[in-house]
C-alpha cells in the first residue's frame, strides 16, 4: 500500500522556494497507522510462517506501539501480551486509555519495574522471563527489528527520488534506518530525535546501509512524551494553516524542527523536502489529560 503526498503551500516556505510535502503515512490505518503499519508487515508474516499464537512486546504506558500491537493481534488472529514499563501502572491500567484501549483488543499484561524493564535486550533475562510462555513471537520495543526496518523501506517509493531532503521524527531508529536504505545516496534523511539517547547513532549504523543521514538532536523539547506550551501552540497552529493533526511525541518535534531549520535557513534555497508523518495521534488523548490536569492549553482535535 502507497500513502499519498500533500503539498504545504506557506508563507515561510514559498519566501527560500522551498518546497515541503507531507507523506501521510497516518493514513494507512485508523489504529496501526504510520510506521507501525510498516513494521508489522513482514513480522506478522514471519509469525504465521512459524505457527506462533501470540504476540508478546514491550513498551510503555502510552506506547502508540503497544496498542497497534494489540490491534494488528486481534485483526490477525494472535493473542496478545504487553510487557509495560513501571510496575506502578498495575494498580491503574484501566484509567490510561492507551492500554484500556489495548485490553479492548484482547491484550493482557505484564507489569515490570524500570529497573526489570532496562534489562529487556539481555537474551538471558529475556530467556528467563519467558519461561513457560508457549508459541511466542517476540517483537522488540517499537517493533524495529530487520523485518520491521525492511517493512519500513517501502515507505520510500520511486516518486519520492525528486526530494533533496527526506524527513522523520526518530524513536528507536528503525523507520529512519529504512527510510535510508531506500533512499538514493544524493538524497539528504534528516531524522529528529524524540529521545535523549546516544545510541541511536550506533543503532541506526547497525541497520543502514547508506551514510547519507544526520540526526538533528535538539528538538526533543526535554525527551520522550516531554513537550511544552510552545510545541502544542505549534501544533494547534499547524493544524489550523493546513489541516494535518500533529501528535506531541514524534511529529509534532519533527515539523516544528524542520520549520524551525527553515527560519534559520538551515535548508537551502529551493530544497524539496518530504516529511514523514508516521502517525501516532492516538497519544493525543492521554496528553490532553496531562495538559488539563496543569491547566494548560491543549492539542485540537
Amino acid at each position: 500500500m502507497e500513502s499519498g503526498n500533500e503539498h504545504i503551500l506557506l508563507p515561510e516556505l514559498t519566501d527560500q522556494g522551498i518546497r515541503l510535502d507531507v507523506k501521510r503515512e497516518d493514513l494507512l490505518h485508523p489504529v496501526i497507522s504510520g510506521n507501525k503499519f510498516r513494521k508489522f508487515k513482514y513480522n506478522l508474516e514471519s509469525a504465521r510462517k512459524k505457527g506462533s499464537k501470540t504476540l508478546l512486546t514491550f513498551g510503555g504506558a502510552y506506547s502508540n506501539h503497544i496498542l497497534a500491537t494489540a490491534c494488528a493481534g486481534k485483526e490477525n488472529g494472535f493473542q496478545t501480551i504487553g510487557v509495560i514499563r513501571g510496575e506502578e501502572i498495575a494498580e491503574k491500567w484501566k484509567e490510561n486509555p492507551t492500554l484500556s484501549k489495548a485490553n479492548e483488543y484482547g491484550m493482557n499484561f505484564r507489569f515490570l519495574s524500570r529497573e526489570e524493564y532496562r534489562k529487556k535486550e539481555d537474551p538471558l533475562w529475556l530467556q528467563d522471563f519467558l519461561e513457560g510462555m508457549c508459541d511466542l513471537y517476540v517483537l522488540p520495543e517499537g517493533g524495529s527489528n530487520a523485518l520491521g526496518i525492511k517493512g519500513c523501506e517501502e515507505i520510500i517509493v520511486p516518486s519520492d527520488k525528486k526530494y533533496s531532503h527526506i524527513c522523520c521524527a526518530v524513536g528507536t531508529g528503525g523507520t529512519m534506518a529504512g527510510i535510508v536504505n531506500s533512499s538514493n545516496s544524493n538524497q539528504q534523511v534528516i531524522g529528529y530525535p524524540v529521545l535523549q539517547n546516544s545510541d541511536l547513532v550506533k543503532d541506526i549504523h547497525n541497520f543502514s546501509s547508506q551514510s547519507n543521514w544526520t540526526l538533528e538532536t535538539k528538538y526533543h523539547f526535554g525527551g520522550y512524551a516531554k513537550t511544552s506550551s510552545k510545541l502544542i501552540q505549534f501544533m494547534n497552529s499547524f493544524k489550523e494553516d493546513t489541516g494535518i493533526l500533529l501528535d506531541p511525541v514524534y511529529t509534532a518535534k519533527l515539523f516544528f524542527g524542520i520549520f524551525d531549520m527553515i527560519k534559520n535557513r538551515k535548508f537551502p534555497r529551493e530544497s524539496k523536502i518530504l516529511a514523514i508523518h508516521t502517525g501516532g495521534l492516538q497519544g493525543i488523548t492521554a496528553m490532553n489529560m496531562k495538559l488539563r490536569k496543569k491547566n494548560l492549553s491543549l492539542i485540537k482535535l
